[in-house]
């Protein structure tokens, strides 16, 4: 992508583009999003993971964010939510844990615990629709545990989500999507690709 192109996204903090850009984590096509919706970008976001010292600084500015909110432990969805969760968390100098995949919903597995009104950061990569979050947020808050915050990666959100806590994202890049009976790639015979593990 151009630079011009790429100047449309808002950075927490100066540098945090060029990380993304230096990883070679932005793709540009036609690709089948994890949604199932349709999208000319692609955030790869593994690659960014690959790097402990980019992972680091992105998971710094999160905690930096919410370290005034006192909180105890973080939890991000697997996969790339364990090892954002734990790096966050080393940041704050608290726990950090991950919540699993049980059918259509999240849970905490392996002795992990969330206690009645502890205070809780969620943090996963790149969000799109809010899935992961909104799962990660109700496995949290059936436990008892009170959200202070919610750290992105990458917010390509079109329109804002409410979660009911405050949303920090250390890059904000709205990128278009659409249904696949609505996308104009498709319409235009571009070659789609399924990225990613799936």
């Amino acid at each position: 992508m151009s630079d011009a192109g790429v100047s449309r996204f808002r950075e927490a903090k100066p540098g945090v583009e060029r990380i993304f850009r230096d990883a070679g984590v932005l793709k540009e096509g036609h690709f089948v999003l994890t949604s199932g919706l349709h999208s000319g970008l692609y955030w790869e976001k593994f690659r960014i993971l690959q790097y402990p010292e980019y992972t680091g600084r992105l998971c710094a500015l999160i905690a930096e964010h919410f370290s005034d909110r006192n909180p105890s432990v973080v939890v991000g969805p697997t996969t790339g939510g364990i090892i954002l969760s734990y790096e966050t968390a080393r940041h704050l100098r608290i726990r950090g844990v991950f919540a699993e995949k049980d059918g259509d919903r999240r849970v905490l597995r392996r002795d992990f615990a969330i206690s009645p009104a502890e205070r809780v950061v969620v943090v996963d990569d790149i969000l799109t629709t809010g899935k992961s979050v909104f799962e990660t947020v109700e496995a949290v808050r059936v436990l008892g545990g009170d959200i202070v915050g919610i750290g992105v990666l990458v917010d390509r959100s079109e329109e804002d989500i409410d979660f009911g806590a405050e949303l920090f994202s250390c890059l904000k890049a709205p990128t278009e999507t659409y249904p696949p009976s609505e996308c104009p790639l498709c319409a235009a015979g571009v070659l789609l690709t399924r990225p990613g593990g799936g």
